[in-house]
Order: structure tokens, then C-alpha cells, then sequence
């Protein structure tokens, strides 16, 4: 080996006994190793062992939730409906505060973290008979975090600003702001007063259907549609009292658009509607006050009849039918499903085209409602289907630019186009048995 390769192995080497040696002489600490402290918990609280919950802020004023009967309800400083989800978030936010560092074990002045006057101190009654107090103090100079400590122990800790924030609530945070509190699954009836007087009701498929001026199919959606849009209606608090005054003047002067009611299990309760320029307000009965509302209610509640009417001949949807029955002159076929296949007579007919059929009768809507015309039919189909519970007939008299088809008892009539109607029983004419090697 040449001399020069025999200096640096030397080197190396010798450096790498000096790191040996120096590890051996300075083992790594336990402490070092070690995973970060976790950090330290003001309170662990479970949900189900809150009772009551104090919120008192700074100036002596305090809102206050109780649970009643598995409910939130606020009791302070006046009783007024109370938002669940955002009472429950209150609450879920006691099961886990943990602070972000402790500042003083055994603060000998409480006052220099404002914790001695505390912004905001939050007491929870819990189902045993315990109380618990976390009270929050000034921010940090530095950072995004406050001062806290609970009443059972003297440490001072800081906690991150969102912390507190979960619990520095007012009435209006926690209030229901919606103008109807009904409970849209146990609603029974929707009336609307105005230029149309329309009565909605359930039937026996848990749909709704037109009660008043006519007993009308109803179109589910746009029913739907003014439900969620009646639910959705809330109060604005965002404003000043003269904003609250100048609400009240418009509600004052405005022009009556209609009263809703919405009936459930509790009972009845009402909005009334009114419109001042281009823009909508409103009075419920279940709170006080009048509130500007969107323009999307105002019109809906404006809506003539026909626009909640049904326009689809049948309503069995995409759910398969069970039975149907053609009526043309003389003629009758019966088509029954039978797992996957249709039968007629006996018969497997091809699918294909019972399918084709099934589809042209989904689809069949009136163009337009008319009180006149019907003569004499030229068909009738009766579907059945959702396993025999639901029946629908609907009969079919031709007239000069198309047909006119009613459906069961209903007094509507319904104007169709002249080529739904043919296409449709043209695709009933062109069901055929199964070829044989379809039914291989």
C-alpha cells in the first residue's frame, strides 16, 4: 500500500475510536429519549353527566342551559327555544380541556393573569351533585392563548383562545333562530292562506297530497321544497333596536302575501307574510318580533295551485310494479312480474320490451290541467306495485290534439301530448313472448 493511502486509513480510523470512546463516556439520557409530556387536562367531563351548565362572563351577567328531559333548554337570562346542536356543542366541549402549558403551580397573585376577576367562568352541575369551575383570565401578551384554571387546583395554565371561545357564548349563539320550531317528521298538515287557499295532508303512503280547494295529487318535491324553505326561515339578530324598528315599520306597511300554518304533534303554529317594495317580512307565533325574510319564501308562498299539483299520470317512480293491466276496447292483458320475469297468460314475455312499456308509463305528465274533455276512454292500464299496497288507474279518452287521461276517482283531468300517449301504447302492442333463447 502506498504511504499516502496509509495516512488517511490512519485518520479514519483513529477518528472513529475517538467517537466510540466519546459515546461510551457520554450515554444518551433517559430524558432525551423520552416522548413529550402529554398535555395537562383541566377537566374531562362526559356528555351524559352534565345537568347544567353556567356561563358568567365578566360583568356579572350569566346564560344558563339545563338539561330537561334529554333536551338543552336555556333558563337564562330568559327562557327562550334553544338551539340543540349548538347547546350540545357547549357541552361536548367540557369532555376533553387540556392546556397548552403551565405558567405558575402556586400563583401568589391571580390578579396579574386576570384570573382573579375572571372574563368568563364556566360552572358545570353535574347528575351526582359535583360542580366544577373553569375560569378563563386574560390573553397571553404573546401568542393565541388565554389564561385558565379550575377552582380544584391552584396551577395557572394557559389554553389556546378557540378553548375559550367554545364557551364565551350569548343568548343569541345558543337560541333557535328559526321563525317555525315544528318537527318536519311529525308534521300532519301545511295550509297556505292567500290568493290561493291550499291545504296539504298525508295519505296512506306517507305522501303528501292537496286536501283544500280539491283533493289534488301533490307533486312531493315542490311540497318539500316549500317545507324546507319554511324551515330554513330564521331570525336575523345581527341588528341594532332602530334596525329592529325600521323591520317592524316595513312589516307594518307591507302588503299581506299569505299565512302559513305547519300543524304537528305540539300543535299549531303560523307565519304571517307581508310584502313591502321587493322585499319579504314576517311574524311567527312562536316568537316575538317582526324579521326580513328571503325572497325565495315570499314567492313560494306565492305560487298558484297548479304549481303544487302532480303532473305525472302515475306515481309508482322507479319502484318495479307487480301487476299491470291493459284495457283496449275488448281487448285485456294482465302482465305479472314473477321474479325477474313478466308473465302473460302463463307466458314469459321478453323483458326487454315489458321494461320499454314500464318505462313510456313512467314518464307519462300532463302538459296542462283542464276541467273538461274527458269522453269516452279509449284505455285504461291499472299498475300495481310496492308489493300490492299501492293501485293506480288511469283512463285515457282521445281527443282532436291529443288525450285527456284520468287518474282513479281524482276529479283533476290531465291534457296529454298525443304522441306520449301513442308511443306508450304502441310499446304495451309490441310486448311478445320470450324468444326461446332468451328463456335459455
Amino acid at each position: 500500500m502506498k504511504p499516502r493511502n496509509l495516512v488517511i486509513a490512519a485518520v479514519v480510523l483513529a477518528a472513529l475510536s475517538g467517537l466510540v470512546y466519546w459515546t461510551k463516556k457520554h450515554p444518551q439520557s433517559a430524558e432525551s429519549t423520552s416522548t413529550t409530556a402529554p398535555s395537562p387536562t383541566l377537566a374531562a367531563i362526559p356528555d351524559a353527566q352534565i345537568q347544567e351548565i353556567d356561563l358568567k362572563k365578566k360583568d356579572g351577567s350569566t346564560l344558563s342551559l339545563q338539561r330537561q328531559n334529554g333536551k338543552w333548554a336555556i333558563t337564562s337570562p330568559e327562557k327562550v327555544a334553544t338551539d340543540q346542536d349548538a347547546a350540545a356543542s357547549v357541552a361536548s366541549a367540557l369532555s376533553s380541556i387540556t392546556a397548552d402549558s403551565v405558567v405558575e403551580d402556586k400563583p401568589s397573585d391571580l390578579a396579574k393573569f386576570g384570573l382573579k376577576d375572571p372574563s368568563l367562568t364556566v360552572t358545570v352541575h353535574e347528575k351526582d351533585g359535583k360542580t366544577q369551575d373553569i375560569l378563563f383570565g386574560d390573553d397571553v401578551p404573546t401568542g393565541s392563548s388565554v389564561y385558565a384554571r379550575v377552582n380544584t387546583s391552584p396551577k395557572v395554565y394557559t389554553v389556546f383562545s378557540s378553548t375559550k371561545s367554545s364557551f364565551d357564548k350569548s343568548l343569541n349563539d345558543l337560541r333557535d333562530k328559526r321563525l317555525l320550531t315544528f318537527d318536519s317528521n311529525q308534521l300532519t298538515s301545511i295550509d297556505i292562506s292567500g290568493k290561493t287557499n291550499i291545504e296539504f295532508g298525508k295519505n296512506n303512503q306517507n305522501e303528501w297530497q292537496i286536501v283544500k280547494p280539491q283533493p289534488y295529487r301533490a307533486d312531493n318535491f315542490q311540497v318539500e321544497e316549500l317545507l324546507r324553505k319554511l324551515t330554513d326561515a330564521k331570525m336575523d339578530l345581527s341588528g341594532t333596536a332602530d334596525d329592529l324598528k325600521k323591520t317592524d315599520a316595513a312589516y307594518a306597511s307591507g302588503q299581506p302575501v299569505a299565512v302559513a300554518k305547519v300543524t304537528d304533534a305540539s300543535g299549531t303554529q303560523t307565519l304571517d307574510v307581508r310584502k313591502n317594495k321587493d322585499d319579504y317580512y314576517a311574524k311567527s307565533s312562536v316568537v316575538k318580533g317582526a324579521y326580513k325574510i328571503s325572497s325565495d319564501l315570499g314567492k313560494e308562498l306565492e305560487k298558484p295551485l297548479d304549481d303544487f299539483r302532480n303532473k305525472k299520470i302515475f306515481d309508482f317512480g322507479f319502484s318495479d310494479p307487480n301487476k299491470i293491466d291493459v284495457k283496449q276496447g275488448a281487448s285485456e292483458k294482465l302482465y305479472t312480474r314473477s321474479g325477474s320475469d313478466w308473465k302473460l297468460n302463463g307466458k314469459t314475455m321478453d323483458s326487454g320490451q315489458v321494461q320499454a312499456f314500464i318505462d313510456k308509463l313512467r314518464d307519462l305528465s300532463s302538459t296542462k290541467f283542464v276541467t273538461q274533455g274527458f269522453t269516452v276512454p279509449a284505455a285504461a292500464i291499472t299498475v300495481t306495485s310496492n308489493d300490492g299496497k299501492r293501485v293506480e288507474e288511469a283512463e285515457f279518452a282521445k281527443t282532436n290534439d291529443g288525450y285527456i287521461a284520468r287518474h282513479g276517482n281524482e276529479p283533476a283531468l290531465y291534457q296529454l301530448d298525443a304522441k306520449a300517449v301513442n308511443d306508450m301504447l304502441d310499446a304495451s302492442s309490441a310486448i311478445k313472448p320470450a324468444s326461446a333463447s332468451a328463456k335459455k
